[in-house]
């Protein structure tokens, strides 16, 4: 299958296996939101983004497709992509994504969907090519990279379509980490299980703040960061939390 889902303990995983370039249409659009809802439903508390090729993470749309589509059935493939995205982005589980190969137009969207974004060393491209193509990053491309980069950067980069560098990305803010390519894959699944082992409440709030309160006033950002701060201040995992630390140990949170 073009795509997949695992879970080990806490941590999943959602691999791209669509040789040769992990491009998708429809169908494997169909199959990546079906892997979405898969880690949602699981028992997984992080869940990385993953390719199975060392090349691509994936060359985003199939432009032939595209071409030999119309518009409703490329809407369809749109509609689909920003669905799964959203849902990614309400989720209580943090998505990491791992770069180390070539991430383009609807392929970075992915990782843009994600919480957080690793990149391993290499001479691979990112980019929003879309622009010459005479179309723009449908998937929420356009919406998700200048909230992540700012309005200059963004516009910068999707009205030239310019590709770029992994150190740039690591410049710009987009990816977390620019990581040793020997060592990239077993230090992001550190990283999923730390974070899948942390205050499963307390994450799932950080999520909601930061993707619903960065859409709405300050004011209302406020309010939704002091409702859910309340909600936490009356979970076991805060006792917890503040117990281990003025006992000096570990904490053992359980999500409730």
């Amino acid at each position: 299958m073009p795509v997949t889902f695992a879970a080990e303990g806490a941590v999943g995983t959602i691999t791209l296996d669509n040789p040769p370039a992990n491009s998708y249409d429809l169908g494997v659009m169909q199959e990546f939101s079906a892997a979405v809802d898969e880690a949602i439903g699981s028992a997984a508390r992080a869940v990385i983004v993953r390719s199975a090729s060392p090349k691509f993470f994936s060359a985003g749309a199939d432009v032939k497709k595209f071409l030999d589509g119309d518009v409703d059935a490329n809407m369809a493939m749109i509609r689909t992509s920003q669905a799964a995205f959203s849902r990614m982005a309400a989720a209580p589980q943090v998505f990491l994504a791992h770069l180390a190969g070539h991430a383009l137009g609807g392929g970075l969207e992915i990782t843009l969907a994600c919480d957080l974004r690793y990149a391993s060393e290499g001479s691979y491209k990112l980019g929003t090519p879309e622009v010459t193509l005479g179309l723009l990053p449908g998937n929420g491309g356009t919406q998700r990279l200048t909230r992540l980069v700012g309005p200059s950067r963004a516009m910068e980069l999707l009205i030239t379509g310019r590709t770029f560098s992994p150190q740039e990305a690591l410049d710009m803010g987009l990816v977390a980490a620019l990581l040793p390519a020997e060592e990239a894959e077993a230090r992001v699944r550190e990283v999923a299980e730390r974070l899948a082992a942390g205050p499963a409440l307390a994450v799932a709030a950080i999520k909601r703040c930061v993707h619903e309160g960065g859409e709405a006033s300050l004011q209302d950002g406020l309010a939704l960061e002091a409702e859910l701060i309340e909600e936490l201040f009356r979970s076991r995992d805060a006792t917890e939390g503040l117990t281990a630390f003025v006992e000096k140990r570990p904490p053992a949170f359980v999500g409730a």
